[in-house]
């Protein structure tokens, strides 16, 4: 019990940044390792010289998300309702809201496991998959449908468990996870000769071990949150508390797997090498995004428990600090991506068009990329604090209803080109947007309750 409530503590107590960055640094670590099985896939595959394959994974990736999505939905919901809980000090509401995350990601994750696993072969053809790549997309989509509800599972508990203060072994899971993934990788597309079956059965066994690690944590009673049916509960505002952050959390990665479908498919009618190479340099802009989704993710869980608790004075602060350093960080990471883009793309392509074009569409696509940090610090702060419908409206808006018709336009204007602009345009866009919201938000919080647990107590910062 010691150990619980120092980790809870660890929130409130100390200088503001060793708290922000001892929960934030496990957080970038385990984004980095997500980062790491997302390249290796790719270059391992791409030491087969079969660029088609290259691209087979690439229209695969965004249909694999939607599984990572579902677990941010339940994770990311579930960590903003549970820290705030903990901070009002109401522990059995917490337990209550694990269980929910954890058995509807399973009913959730099974149910479309099912459904991708009958229609892998469709849903290849609606992705853009050529007569070249379709056989190698089918394979990929069938074999990761084995892997739904241990995706889920992993991509829950690495959020949820951060909210009790345990951001270490919050990362271990997914780190674990995906090594796993990354050294299977060699043996099975390369030494095996098993290709992208190869790379697809390491997703899978990656993701079993990952949610594995989880649930070990749990059964040997080791959290002070719960994952058992008997605490399973849809009342008292916990599916609608979890639904109205996570919905906001996921759909952001929806709609990027979506806005990928669709421009994946715009890219197809410049051929499967502008798809390989629009892929790649996806990956090399994953370099930042995913350290600046890590910022954020690190940072919602303190800056939820510090909003139950009341606390205004190290609310702000820790915010004030994590922009700077999510502002740092993402820049520099811009800066040396941007310089080392061809030998980043020449690691994954062998075809001299496809090299020309990747480095070509890195660099577009890195052009704003220093804004990640800022923009995800301020999304996640919108989520700990349970402003559902402004998070709402960014998700909808950066890869959704600014994004698409970028692609669309900005294609007609200057051709292909235009298909990588689109995703800078939507950076900047939104993140006007969302510092607008941001500001709205906070100039009235009082409006904003703790949760249905205590929604008698507002938390009037006016009168702090």
């Amino acid at each position: 019990m010691k150990n619980e409530q120092s980790s809870l503590d660890s929130f409130v107590t100390g200088s503001v940044s060793s708290a922000v960055l001892r929960n934030v640094v496990p957080a970038i670590a385990a984004m980095i390792m997500v980062l790491i099985y997302n390249l290796a896939d790719t270059f391992f595959i791409g030491q087969t010289d079969n660029d088609y394959m290259v691209a087979a994974v690439n229209l695969a990736t965004p249909v694999f998300l939607l599984f990572m999505s579902l677990g941010t939905l339940f994770g990311m919901g579930g960590t903003s309702l549970i820290s705030r809980a903990l901070g009002a000090g109401n522990r059995a509401y917490a337990r209550k809201v694990s269980s929910f995350c954890m058995w509807a990601g399973v009913a959730v994750g099974a149910v479309c496991s099912i459904l991708l696993l009958i229609f892998a072969e469709p849903l290849s053809v609606m992705l853009g998959a050529s007569p070249e790549t379709l056989s190698y997309t089918k394979t990929y989509l069938s074999i990761v449908s084995l892997s739904g509800v241990f995706s889920i599972i992993s991509n829950c508990y690495t959020n949820i468990i951060r909210a009790e203060g345990r951001s270490t072994t919050a990362m271990m899971g997914t780190l674990i996870g995906n090594l796993l993934n990354v050294i299977l990788d060699p043996i099975m597309i390369l030494g095996l000769n098993w290709g992208v079956a190869g790379a697809a059965i390491a997703t899978v066994i990656g993701n079993v071990a990952g949610a594995l690690c989880y649930l070990i944590y749990f059964w040997r009673g080791r959290s002070i949150l719960s994952i058992h049916l008997a605490d399973f509960s849809m009342k008292d505002g916990i599916c609608s508390g979890v639904l109205s952050i996570g919905i906001p959390a996921a759909l952001g990665n929806i709609l990027m797997s979506i806005s990928q479908i669709i421009t994946n498919s715009r890219m197809s009618a410049y051929g499967d090498m502008a798809v390989a190479a629009y892929g790649v340099s996806a990956k090399v802009l994953m370099i930042v995004s995913l350290v600046g989704i890590g910022i954020g993710q690190g940072i919602q869980p303190l800056l939820g428990y510090c909003f139950g608790a009341g606390n205004r004075e190290r609310f702000e602060k820790s915010f004030r600090f994590s922009l700077f350093f999510a502002f740092v960080l993402c820049t520099g990471l811009t800066v040396l991506c941007y310089l080392s883009a061809p030998q980043i793309v020449a690691a994954f392509l062998t075809d001299e068009e496809a090299l020309s074009l990747g480095t070509q569409f890195s660099r577009i696509m890195l052009t704003t990329a220093w804004l990640f940090g800022i923009f995800y610090v301020l999304l996640n702060a919108l989520q700990a604090i349970g402003a559902g419908r402004p998070s709402l409206i960014i998700s909808l808006c950066r890869q959704g209803v600014i994004y698409i018709p970028s692609v669309f336009i900005l294609e007609a204007q200057i051709g292909l080109n235009g298909l990588a602009w689109a995703q800078p345009v939507a950076d900047v866009l939104s993140l006007v947007l969302e510092i607008i919201l941001y500001r709205a938000v906070m100039a009235k919080p009082e409006k904003l309750k703790t949760a249905s647990f205590s929604s008698e107590r507002e938390l009037n910062y006016e009168k702090q």
